[in-house]
């Protein structure tokens, strides 16, 4: 059955990977295809548009050229006095060409010393001299041909937007330099084709001298004297000769990253880019995936969602059923534990009844014989009840129907006072290092409850070291927040008790706290000491962990909530409460058993009180409204007909002045007594817990009535 759920399970699973990773797989072929089929479109795109800018590039400079020519056929053979002279017409002249092309801003004529001779913007043409510029430079030494200039701004009295020039060498009949012809061409005519050509976002051109420096740009930039860095990968294939070719850059005038395409035009000292965005084209691809997505992604979590619907009901339907076996297996163990319970709670009654009257005759018995050999007898027999009375305290602990008298109390002190027992149950040759808190340490625990706990931890300990070892107590505190299957949450104390021992075997870690579960030989243990460990430790709202390794020892962590109040003063209370009554008090016994009630009338006149018995709660009321001489009122729980906590509240309603003393030796009623106030006595008690509890009782009215 666990197999084929293993197996079914193992199957739901692959299919769930199956149904992710082949979808997964699917969309990476097909993103990964996309991404080659985009870069080639964008490729492709980037090359048409530099195509596109070249053959505008080639006819704009083609017409610029002619200009040029035209001018310089018209002013041939003429001087610069005789251009001077037909200043005006040649001015027409040269306006109509500019105003017929709209790249060109201007055109002009110079001498040999850079002055103005025409230009087709003003007329007369006023004085200047031009002989820094570029255009005029780069022909003085010799004739190079069609020259173009870097962009350039204009001179007063000449406005306008910035131009590069293309000029040419005006030259004598003998080959002397006679000046310049030069065309204004304009920057924006370049960036307004670019902007048409480039409508795709991220869009990029340019025209670039050999140089470097920039004359028209898409997007254009601020900068008039830009220039592409010549230690940039198109500046080195430039630098290089390379006419074409496309590569990936950052620009380092605005940091974008683009694939750009150049090439050089035939004849001129120019360079066209092309190119988009790396982002655009990335984007692009993106929206490709997204579109891959929109149809596939909804069927993948489709079938992923049917999938994991499956495996979630087949895991749940598992999980119950494990769950359900899971609590059958609690039920016949709470079961067992309920049946053991009840067991031991319906003997427990009579048991310690018996072991009273058994404790009480050895009193007795005590103060008749001074024999040796009988004291060595009734010693025997008071062993004999004190550890019928443990096992019967054992038994009801892990049962958890032990009565827990919670007090306030000092961890730390509470520690080092219980040192010498667990001391003296050790053997010499195991040492015991108590670690004392470093504050103090106030915990809500039934006292005598957890010196049992201790002790019992130091006997486990003990048989867990047959050759000697250590011993280690600590205490620290610690903020738990939904610590273990509890959930443990706020401010714990925890006593850690480790040992250097045997350890515990993993495979039966898990039932070491099972009652009467032990690995001890039969007359080594009963299988109770960790039980009413744990029972304690569960009355007391904590919790305990255990860590063991095969040969390295065992680790016990008890986890007890921590109270923000005070420790009383147990001392100062005990020195306030007199050792015995001041004067003869009348107690009522109420008592059905007859032996029992025969060995508490013993212990209570030895108390010095004089004592009036009632066999049932009814007879005891009776006698309470008969007899207005009644101090104090001691009183069985268990009784046939009225109970003896009825009969404690009847009491307390209607006669209270009367303190009443409640004892038992096992009831359920018990914490109701508790609860409500009412002292209690377990059974078997000893003279001194009966003296102790009638008389605190008696002084508790006394200081009442004052």
């Amino acid at each position: 059955m666990l197999t084929a759920q293993r197996d079914s399970l193992r199957l739901l699973r692959a299919i769930l990977v199956a149904s992710v990773i082949l979808p997964a797989a699917l969309f990476s072929y097909a993103g990964w295809l996309a991404y080659r089929s985009n870069e080639d479109s964008a490729e492709r795109q980037i090359d048409k548009t530099r195509d596109i800018v070249t053959e505008h590039a080639l006819k704009i400079f083609e017409s610029v050229e002619r200009s040029i020519a035209e001018t310089s056929e018209i002013i041939r053979d003429m001087s610069d006095d005789q251009i001077r002279a037909n200043e005006a017409a040649l001015h027409e002249r040269l306006k109509r060409l500019a105003e017929g092309s709209e790249q060109i801003k201007s055109m002009w004529i110079f001498d040999r010393h850079g002055r103005t001779l025409v230009n087709s913007m003003l007329y007369p043409s006023p004085p200047g001299d031009f002989s820094d510029r570029d255009y005029f430079q780069a022909h003085l030494q010799r004739d190079i041909g069609l020259f173009v200039g870097r962009t350039l701004q204009p001179r007063p009295p000449f406005g306008g937007a910035p131009f590069f020039s293309v000029s040419v060498r005006r030259a004598t009949p003998d080959g002397r330099f006679a000046g310049v012809i030069e065309s204004s061409v304009l920057p924006d005519y370049f960036e307004g084709f670019y902007a048409k050509v480039g409508r795709e976002s991220g869009s990029y051109a340019a025209l670039v001298r050999e140089d470097g420096a920039i004359l028209a740009r898409y997007p254009a930039i601020e900068q008039t004297d830009a220039a592409v860095k010549t230690d940039g990968l198109i500046g080195r294939a430039m630098i290089a000769g390379s006419t074409e070719g496309t590569i990936t850059q950052v620009s380092s005038l605005d940091g974008i990253e683009r694939r750009v395409a150049y090439r050089k035009l035939p004849k001129l000292p120019i360079y066209v880019y092309a190119g988009l965005e790396t982002r655009t084209i990335r984007n692009m691809w993106l929206s490709q995936l997204g579109a891959y997505l929109l149809v596939g992604l909804p069927a993948t979590a489709a079938l992923i969602a049917i999938v994991m619907l499956a495996l979630a009901r087949t895991r749940r339907l598992y999980e119950e059923a494990d769950r359900r076996a899971t609590a059958e297996n609690a039920l016949k163990q709470s079961q067992r534990l309920e049946s053991l319970g009840r067991l031991t709670g319906g003997v427990a009654h009579d048991f310690n009844n018996l072991l009273m009257v058994v404790g009480g005759s050895v009193q007795k018995l005590r103060r008749r014989h001074t024999d040796l050999q009988d004291r060595r007898t009734l010693d025997m027999i008071d062993s004999a009840v004190a550890k019928g009375a443990g096992l019967t305290r054992q038994l009801l602990s892990f049962s958890r129907r032990h009565n827990v008298a919670a007090k306030l109390v000092d961890l730390g002190d509470s520690v080092t006072k219980f040192a010498d027992v667990l001391r003296q149950s050790v053997r010499s040759d195991i040492t015991i290092h108590i670690e004392p808190p470093t504050e103090r340490t106030v915990v809500e625990i039934d006292p005598n409850e957890f010196e049992i706990a201790l002790l019992n931890l130091a006997l486990n300990a003990r048989d867990a070291m047959p050759d000697g070892g250590r011993i280690s107590v600590s205490i620290r505190t610690e903020t738990l927040k939904n610590f273990g299957p509890r959930k443990l949450t706020g401010d714990y104390a925890i006593l850690g008790f480790a040992d250097t021992g045997v350890g515990i075997p993993e495979e039966i870690r898990d039932r070491i706290f099972e009652p009467f579960f032990t690995t001890k030989p039969v007359d080594r243990g009963t299988g109770l000491g960790l039980s009413q460990i744990y029972g304690f430790v569960q009355q007391s709202n904590g919790a305990i962990t255990v860590e063991s390794e095969i040969g390295r020892g065992t680790r016990f962590d008890l986890l007890l909530p921590r109270s923000a109040e005070a420790p009383a003063d147990e001392a100062a209370d005990a020195a306030a409460v007199p050792a015995q009554a001041d004067k003869t008090a009348t107690l009522l016994l109420v008592e059905d058993h007859p032996d029992v009630a025969a060995v508490a009338t013993d212990y209570a006149e030895q108390c010095g009180f004089a004592v009036v018995k009632a066999a049932s709660a009814e007879a005891a009321l009776e006698l309470l409204n008969s007899h207005r001489d009644i101090d104090l009122v001691f009183s069985d729980i268990v009784m046939p007909g009225m109970s003896g906590l009825e009969l404690a509240r009847l009491i307390r309603d209607h006669h209270p002045e009367t303190p009443v003393v409640l004892a038992s030796g096992y009831s359920d009623r018990s914490a109701s007594a508790l609860a409500e106030g009412f002292p209690l006595l377990q059974k078997p008690y000893t003279l001194e817990a009966l003296r102790k509890a009638l008389v605190q009782a008696l002084h508790g009215r006394s200081t009442a009535a004052e």
